[in-house]
């Protein structure tokens, strides 16, 4: 069976957004174009992550070319996509790997988010050598969603991502963990049970 490649290039909408209330949150990738909508399903660090290897790559991006890429230096406000994810939300798959890239010729950001996989390695090294072999092979590799965006959507998309996943539950004062609405066992406070 070939690879499943889903494809937005470029989409009308690409944006990381989530689904259930904080401490329940599932967190998804989601792109729209010409009438169809495909969601992936990720860890809330994976959000994180790319939100701010997205903005390092853009950052890296105006420093080389000396400000002549059209990539700003901010996410403009009148990109800022508010709106909650299309509905509905049905998955795709889970994303294991993602790979960000700059295409300078045609000055767009391709971010590829890959299905998780169960790889068997004997050292770390064999373990990162069959993560590339699987993300460069075009043809039997797990399903991929591959998306091609200018430099103002990719900061738009970051900035988005960041504000989502900062928008969890509050961190506990004392230990940082986050607390839940009935509070939290606050390993500072000797497992005392500590109020929102």
């Amino acid at each position: 069976m070939s690879r499943q490649v889903f494809l937005y290039d470029p989409p009308d909408r690409f944006v990381a957004g989530t689904v259930g209330l904080p401490g329940r949150r599932t967190f998804f990738l989601q792109a729209t174009a010409a009438g169809r909508t495909t969601s992936v399903a990720l860890e809330k660090a994976q959000v994180e992550a790319l939100a701010e290897r997205i903005d390092e790559l853009l950052d890296e991006v105006v420093r080389r070319t000396g400000g002549n890429a059209p990539v700003p230096a901010v996410a403009p406000v009148e990109y800022a996509d508010t709106a909650p994810l299309d509905t509905p939300v049905e998955e795709e798959f889970r994303v294991g790997t993602m790979a960000l890239a700059w295409d300078g010729e045609g000055e767009r950001m391709v971010v590829e988010a890959q299905a998780l996989v169960e790889l068997e390695a004997d050292t770390d090294e064999d373990l990162a050598a069959a993560e590339e072999r699987l993300l460069q092979d075009e043809t039997n590799g797990p399903p991929m969603l591959r998306v091609r965006i200018t430099g103002t959507m990719a900061r738009a998309f970051a900035k988005r991502a960041l504000d989502i996943v900062n928008a969890g539950r509050p961190p506990c004062p004392l230990c940082s963990l986050p607390l839940d609405p009935e509070g939290h066992v606050c390993p500072r406070q000797n497992g005392y049970r500590r109020g929102a």
